[in-house]
């Protein structure tokens, strides 16, 4: 059977664009640059996405693409048998953030759906009130079911007739709501207060302090999502003529401006509506409580800003899900030679079962969270800057020659793949370890 391949590298672009923008870009960058960070979160996350992300992510390419391999079977393939546990761990982490980022998904499209028929709710107390029903119970599970549905249907569909087609109207779409909301936001009354606040705000301080740098990282690392096999498996379908460093910055770009405009979306509705203690509480406060309150003062014009911003968050939140079914599809279907249809079935009916227990519990749902997208993707992106920068460095270079890649350029991520993100990686990955323990 041949191995599919992108119509593009555009296509491929977009799709690991779409893979790396996800829920966590709307919600997560307003959350953690509100805690204090600032302009200092701002220049910290781009540092870390520079030094420490990037020179990962195009090692998860280079591995992809060079072996043309699942991920599973991927680092066998370029490194030897000893190798096989990091092929499992990909399986494994994908899969296990897929069963709670269903849950999630259902949560956003219920709240689409509440929003169209029944308006937004009239105070925080009605806000909570509906998400207290929505995050429990038969809602919840019907949600999760939809939402692996829809994103299997996208991927049975194929690489080419579903990923690609998906992110080519998807990514845009996406882009075009979010900059429309931004500049609607941009005339609200709280506007310059919410950029003042959260993002111009400047305080040398702020780049010594732990919860800042902690905060930078655990954004700029889930937000690009290297080490869960999603990137790998995109790249197995990647053609011999694309050039990997330059794809990469593309897809690390467009995922940072979608952090960046939901921004400009969130924190001047914020400031306007006096929602900040909502949005320092939680994560998730911030667009299932202050987003609907706020908007909900405004009337229909509110109304209609809300179904757009659950609209995209609804898009961002499929694109991201179908780049994580595809990491075990692709390898059941590598491994054991099944047809794509099949793979999809299986994996999909798998998955929902193990995301029961985030769809009815809230505590379950935050430790999968802390355990497959905190703990398992950073040990999955310290074992690619080993294994490319320091098992495999010859294939790691011929690969970006292979790209027309410039010597310097080849050396210089080499470099920081070997020294700058291995012990920064290792850092992220003793505070994940030390949160997972009870205090």
């Amino acid at each position: 059977m041949a191995k599919e391949q992108w119509r593009s590298g555009l296509g491929f672009v977009l799709a690991a664009a779409g893979s790396a923008v996800g829920l966590g870009n709307l919600w997560g960058f307003a959350y953690r640059a509100s805690q204090g960070g600032g302009g200092a979160f701002l220049l910290l996350y781009v540092v870390i996405v520079l030094l420490v992300c990037l020179p990962v992510l195009v090692a998860e390419m280079v591995l992809g693409r060079s072996t043309g391999q699942s991920p599973l079977l991927a680092p066998v393939a370029a490194a030897g048998r000893l190798w096989q546990p990091m092929g499992w761990l990909f399986m494994l982490a994908a899969s296990g953030i897929l069963a709670f980022y269903a849950v999630l998904m259902g949560w956003t499209g219920a709240t689409l759906m509440q929003t169209l028929t029944q308006g937004l709710p009239a105070d925080i107390a009605s806000a909570e009130a509906f998400f207290a029903g929505l995050s429990g119970g038969r809602a919840a599970l019907i949600g999760q079911l939809l939402s692996l549905v829809a994103t299997a249907a996208v991927v049975a569909a194929g690489v080419r007739g579903g990923i690609e087609r998906l992110s080519r109207w998807g990514l845009p779409l996406l882009f075009v709501l979010l900059i429309g909301l931004a500049v609607w936001a941009a005339g609200l009354d709280g506007a310059s207060e919410g950029y003042r606040t959260f993002l111009l705000r400047w305080d040398n301080s702020q780049l010594q302090d732990p919860t800042t740098i902690r905060n930078a990282f655990t954004q700029a690392f889930f937000s690009i999502g290297t080490g869960i096999g999603c990137i790998l498996a995109y790249a197995a379908y990647l053609s011999r003529r694309a050039h990997l460093p330059r794809e990469a910055v593309a897809v690390v770009g467009m995922d940072t401006a979608v952090g960046l405009l939901a921004g400009m979306v969130t924190f001047p509705v914020v400031m306007s509506f006096g929602l900040q203690d909502v949005i320092s509480g939680s994560t998730l406060g911030t667009i299932f409580i202050a987003l609907p309150t706020g908007l909900g003062s405004l009337g229909a014009t509110g109304q209609l800003v809300a179904v757009l911003f659950f609209a995209l968050a609804l898009i961002a939140a499929l694109t991201s899900a179908v780049s994580l079914l595809e990491v075990p599809v692709a390898c059941l279907i590598d491994r054991l030679g099944w047809s794509r249809s099949r793979a999809v079935w299986v994996s999909t009916a798998l998955i929902f079962v193990a995301g029961l227990p985030a769809a009815t519990s809230m505590e379950v749902l935050g430790w999968m969270d802390s355990v497959f997208g905190g703990l398992l993707l950073i040990l999955g992106g310290l074992l690619l800057a080993l294994l490319l920068g320091w098992v495999l460095p010859a294939r790691f270079q011929e690969e970006l020659s292979h790209s027309g890649s410039p010597i310097w350029l080849q050396r210089f991520l080499l470099v920081m793949l070997r020294w700058i993100s291995p012990p920064v990686i290792a850092v992220g990955l003793v505070i994940s370890v030390i949160d997972l323990i009870p205090s």
